[in-house]
């Protein structure tokens, strides 16, 4: 299983991203994808999650909730983080992981969104 996100960049404060996270491998028996980031010199947290084995409810970071939007195709084998409003504090390192039922965890390498005047 690969992980592959995209679509990280500079951007100015109040300005949106798309971040996409496209999936090689079995996309069965999952159990949750999600977004992390980490900024420098933080910790990585988690930003949003998509919980297939609940039946696709979705949570979010409280700094993030309003402005951020997780969602999937499942034919495109893809995850999105839609990111509006962004703000120098969303400065980070952004990851797209899967968690299997039973496990295990796979990691992509993250994409980098900088927001900056």
């Amino acid at each position: 299983v690969q992980l592959q996100a995209s679509g990280g960049g500079l951007v100015q404060p109040g300005e949106s991203l798309r971040l996409s996270c496209t999936v090689s491998g079995s996309i069965f028996n999952i159990n949750n994808m999600g977004w992390y980031r980490q900024a420098p010199g933080k910790q990585r947290e988690l930003v949003a999650v998509i919980v297939i084995a609940s039946g696709g409810s979705t949570n979010y970071a409280d700094s993030v909730k309003g402005r951020f939007t997780i969602s999937r195709d499942n034919a495109k084998n893809t995850m999105y983080l839609q990111m509006n409003n962004l703000n120098p504090e969303d400065t980070a390192v952004y990851s797209c992981s899967i968690l299997y039922l039973g496990g295990p965890r796979y990691w992509g390498k993250g994409t980098l969104v900088t927001v900056s005047s």
